[in-house]
């Protein structure tokens, strides 16, 4: 039986040395040179930018079985953005020019990884959307379906996001201060649309809660 795109994926990065991270530990600085190509074994990895104020801004939160830094993988443009473990995880990394020879005669493994990134860029515009046009209890909400969606399964009736997120983590996702952020969270929790266990969030009611983001208005 012929493996799967990421079967392959796993098979090639299996040749290379499990590398462990504590969590917030980081991974990847900006402007710093890749030594090479990054799969996920276990864990979160979160992408992320810093204001000059010292703010940060989480654009992308990688899961198991996803690749970084990819723009730099296939366009060899200069890195600019910091990566760090949101939770322990497990990597291994391989030479880039190793893994351009592996892939760049596998046109199944590129359609995967394309998909995952167009994954990636459609859940960016989406919190674009809210970041121009949304409350803050929106953006909120928003961004609770988005994790819900790309992070979720089901459970007990509603969903369970496997990501464990902080306020702080919502806050950096959305843009908004952490009081600001905690203060709409409460709100979806006495709305009971939400609570949070054990450090995980899980949505009560997904159509509500994408009511809540009038999610209906940008798709």
């Amino acid at each position: 039986m012929a493996e799967s795109p990421v079967e392959e994926l796993e098979g090639f990065f299996s040749q290379y040395k499990r590398i462990h991270y504590k969590k917030r530990e980081v991974i990847l600085r900006a402007d710093d040179t890749p030594t090479g190509v990054f799969y996920v074994y276990k864990g979160y990895v979160r992408l992320f930018s810093v204001s000059e104020s010292g703010q940060e801004l989480t654009l992308i939160i990688v899961k198991p079985q996803d690749l970084f830094p990819i723009r730099w993988v296939f366009t060899g443009e200069r890195h600019t953005y910091y990566f760090d473990a949101l939770t322990p995880v497990e990597i291994s990394k391989a030479p880039k020019d190793k893994f351009l020879e592996f892939v760049e005669p596998k046109p199944k493994i590129l359609h995967e990884i394309l998909k995952k990134t167009l994954v990636r860029l459609e859940g960016l515009l989406e919190r674009m959307e809210y970041a121009v046009f949304g409350t803050a209890y929106q953006k909120v909400a928003s961004i609770l379906v988005i994790c819900s969606e790309r992070f979720g399964t089901k459970e007990d009736g509603g969903i369970f996001i496997r990501v464990p997120l902080t306020h702080k983590d919502v806050a950096n996702l959305i843009g908004l201060t952490r009081e600001t952020t905690s203060v709409e969270l409460k709100k979806l929790e006495r709305e009971k649309l939400i609570y949070k266990k054990g450090g995980y969030f899980h949505v009560k009611n997904i159509e509500k809660l994408k009511e809540s983001a009038q999610w209906y208005t940008f798709t």
